[in-house]
């Protein structure tokens, strides 16, 4: 009555000419998740920088900020990677960081930072977009494996 060992983070065994194809927007959102991770990261190295730089008003504050950057950055990176495979949970944690995206861009572009918000806004919209689109959601629900899929 002893049931085979199963690791549920597993890609399921599908045969790869029965899966549907990856769809444009899988790519489009795994590839601008990718490049907010990579943003991330290079927002982590200035902080290392400056706080090798310059006189810091709180050396623990800019440690904090650096683990916390790179922490986001790997998390986001993780995501954006899952997204390509077509994990399902990728798509909550990805929209709720779009979300955050947002809110610190609507008051970039409020204050007079068209550019700024603009470059900010936009990457989320249109990830947020094809988040919900048909096809994405249909690739990130796959079934067809002897388990389901995380």
């Amino acid at each position: 009555m002893s049931r085979p060992s199963v690791n549920p983070a597993a890609q399921p065994s599908e045969d790869p000419a029965t899966r549907p194809p990856r769809p444009l927007g899988v790519v489009i959102a795994a590839v601008l998740l990718a490049a907010e991770a990579l943003a991330l990261a290079a927002a982590g190295i200035w902080y290392i920088v400056n706080l090798l730089t310059q006189p810091a008003q709180s050396l623990a504050a800019g440690i904090f900020m650096v683990v916390l950057l790179f922490a986001l950055a790997a998390g986001m990176g993780a995501v954006s990677v899952n997204l390509f495979k077509g994990f399902r949970w990728t798509r909550s944690a990805a929209f709720v960081w779009q979300l955050l995206m947002v809110s610190v861009a609507v008051p970039v572009l409020l204050g007079g930072e068209v550019l700024t918000g603009l470059a900010l806004l936009l990457p989320p919209l249109i990830i947020a977009f094809f988040l919900f689109t048909p096809k994405v959601v249909a690739f990130t629900l796959r079934t067809g494996g002897a388990q389901p899929v995380l």
